[in-house]
């Protein structure tokens, strides 16, 4: 978290030239892998649409009544692991890089046995450890969009309602993850959007008056 480098939305982080194609994609989640230090060279990630093969057969357990997931984790505990894109995604470049990101916190967590599948705060962890790996401007920002769902073997995102945590917890975290970096006034904060700004703002001027009665992550053993 302390030494972790924050994505911006701008070309110099993300130079890749993008053209929705699964080249771009493929491009696109290893540059995201290495901003969030994440080991991905048993991970294979490929798009799906909702009329294809993969759909029905890869991701049967990630099928929904009302709609498809924009993004599933797949960990089949005996194979490659497996990240899956719902095609919908190569629209917005930009919720691409947020659900990528998510799904790559999966592979931390879960894939990691850093978190059991069970738990009643996995996505949520999830969702923070987001921000604290560099990608909270991306997930903050994209929240509104995502809905999120969870399953035996697989998590994902589905576009619609805000995600596990609301606006005001975005901000808060993206807060305190300053606040422990010791950023006063960061570079990247003008790149919210401008509820998440709003919620950040505000609970930067509570950290500022009640951060030394905090005890520091940093000073957790």
């Amino acid at each position: 978290m302390i030494t972790a480098r924050v994505a911006l939305p701008t070309a110099e982080d993300f130079p890749d030239p993008y053209d929705a194609s699964e080249d771009a994609v493929r491009a696109l989640f290893l540059r995201v892998a290495r901003f969030m230090e994440a080991d991905v060279k048993d991970t294979e990630v490929r798009l799906f649409s909702d009329s294809i093969e993969l759909t029905q057969h890869a991701v049967p357990f990630a099928s929904r009544e009302s709609s498809t997931p924009g993004g599933v984790y797949i960990d089949p505990q005996n194979g490659r692991k497996l990240i899956a894109i719902h095609d919908r995604q190569l629209k917005d470049p930009g919720t691409l890089v947020a659900v990528l990101a998510h799904e790559l916190g999966h592979l931390i967590l879960l894939g990691g046995g850093l978190v059991d599948r069970d738990s009643e705060d996995m996505e949520e962890l999830n969702d923070l450890l987001t921000v604290f790996l560099g990608f909270g401007i991306f997930n903050a920002n994209a929240a509104f969009q995502l809905s999120q769902h969870t399953e035996l073997y697989s998590q994902g995102w589905s576009m619609g309602k805000l995600g596990y945590l609301p606006e005001r917890v975005w901000g808060y975290a993206l807060a305190r993850f300053a606040f422990e970096r010791d950023e006063v006034s960061p570079e990247w904060a003008p790149y919210l959007s401008t509820n998440i700004k709003s919620y950040f703002k505000s609970s930067m001027k509570w950290l500022e008056r009640n951060g030394k009665h905090l005890m520091r992550m940093t000073e957790v053993d």
